[in-house]
């Protein structure tokens, strides 16, 4: 077969694939229609899940790969959603950040994204309706929990509805030759993931803090002999050679970024639920909350202690664990917890997340 042969086969399928989306979207805007009528999120990470488990088998039929699908279907169903009805989706900011990028990754490039200046904004934007979702960092592999925001979920009643597992790789960027950097730019847990890099490559170089690696950018951008710490987006927004990539001290350096809505989305069957639980001032207390999670063989995947800064030495417990608040097994769980703690807050169930890299 000669090459324009080949073209105009490739432009033939083209056509077809074309016809096929449009016929995909007039049925998206038919289940968007349903969703309206009966008061459901248009966002379905449930749906979502499915979708990418399918693309799981189907990737084996053919030359494509597996991740390359995920993105093409990521932004196919990101024009879908704002076809349905336009999306807001509020991010700890400013552009170019971490949050940004796992935003992005998880909802796509056609949705409408809103920065924020704090994780209380986020929380607030959802709140007030202004936006549907928000996206917040809560743990890190290397520094763990980002804790304002697990203290956030105490007072507020936003739900987690998803959450994001993504490989983050920090990169050095300046418009100085390395010898001339006096001082680097970036926020603190950066420069915590950084720490053995930077004690080695530039012991002597000032680490000045800044709210976003964006800002670190920022003020790279406008000093000599100043570097910034960042992504490679941030670098490319704001012109500034990278001087080192992958300074992070780990190689799997991951970042789990929680998605907040107002409501929970049904089960998938491969569901994480997170909640909220106070014990009681006893002997025994954390004994008797962790009990009717061995009793029901329950995977707990995770816990945290935060003080709940209304008493000295009270603290709130976040416990992350396999099942969905629904199945009968873990709302049988959660029943027997109630009778042993001050009390039991369900923070959301959600589909687990795969790694999804920058």
């Amino acid at each position: 077969m000669t090459l324009p042969e080949i073209r105009k086969k490739i432009d033939d399928l083209d056509q077809k694939i074309i016809g096929l989306l449009n016929d995909r979207t007039d049925l998206v805007l038919q289940v968007g229609k349903m969703k309206a009528e009966g008061g459901k999120e248009i966002y379905s990470p449930e749906r979502e899940s499915q979708i990418y488990q399918k693309i799981d088998e189907m990737a084996k039929t053919g030359p494509l790969p597996k991740d390359g699908l995920k993105a093409i279907y990521r932004e196919i169903m990101s024009a879908s959603l704002a076809i349905e009805k336009p999306l807001s989706i509020a991010y700890l900011g400013p552009e170019a950040t971490f949050t940004h990028l796992a935003s992005l990754s998880k909802f796509g490039s056609s949705v409408k994204y809103c920065p924020a200046s704090s994780i209380n904004e986020v929380f607030r934007e959802v709140e007030q309706k202004r936006a549907d979702y928000g996206v917040i960092p809560v743990e890190n592999s290397i520094e763990g929990a980002v804790s304002h925001s697990l203290d956030m979920f105490i007072d507020s009643d936003l739900k987690i509805c998803s959450e994001i597992l993504f490989e983050i790789s920090h990169n050095l960027m300046s418009n100085s030759d390395i010898k001339h950097i006096r001082r680097a730019y970036s926020n603190p847990q950066v420069f915590g993931q950084c720490r053995l890099w930077l004690e080695t490559h530039l012991p002597r170089v000032e680490l000045i803090e800044t709210s976003s690696t964006t800002a670190a950018a920022q003020r790279a951008q406008k000093e000599d002999g100043a570097a910034a710490i960042g992504s490679k987006l941030a670098a490319t927004l704001y012109n500034l050679p990278i001087l080192a990539e992958s300074i992070q001290d780990f190689a799997q350096n991951v970042t789990r970024f929680l998605v907040v809505s107002r409501q929970i989305p049904p089960a998938t069957g491969k569901d994480k639920t997170s909640i909220l639980v106070s014990i009681k001032d006893k002997v025994g207390a954390l004994y008797e909350m962790l009990l009717p999670i061995k009793n029901s063989k329950v995977n707990m995947t995770k816990i945290e202690s935060r003080p709940s800064k209304k008493k000295a030495w009270e603290y709130y417990f976040f416990i992350d664990f396999e099942g969905h608040v629904e199945n009968p097994k873990v709302k049988k769980m959660i029943s027997e917890m109630e009778g042993k703690v001050k009390f039991v807050k369900v923070l959301g169930s959600y589909p687990a997340s795969r790694l999804r890299a920058d």
